[in-house]
């Protein structure tokens, strides 16, 4: 599979990305040698071989919740802040 002008556009597209006209010809190049790269992978004869789906063991560390009681109560909190509306504190817009 070779990577086009068309299909870096597209790709571009989908990602929200500018993509400049002078850095086409070497981002293709580059994804064109990756998926060769990859294509490879399927000629390797993988009979016998188990899954990997973790190279290590890794265990989730589970514990109780509790609730802990705190110092402060909310109006202390409150008073603390620049701005409060409705019981809460109010922050800028982040987006």
């Amino acid at each position: 599979m070779e990577i086009t002008r068309e299909d870096l556009k597209h790709l571009a597209d989908l990602s929200n990305f500018s993509l400049p006209e002078e850095e086409m010809d070497s981002l293709q190049n580059d994804l064109d040698g990756i998926v060769k790269y990859i294509s490879e992978l399927s000629e390797l004869n993988t009979d016998g071989v188990e899954p990997t789906y973790q190279v290590f063991e890794m265990d989730n560390v589970w514990r109780d919740d509790e609730i802990k009681t705190q110092d402060a109560n909310r109006e202390e909190l409150l008073n603390l802040t620049v701005e409060e509306k409705e019981n809460q504190i109010k922050v800028p817009k982040v987006l």
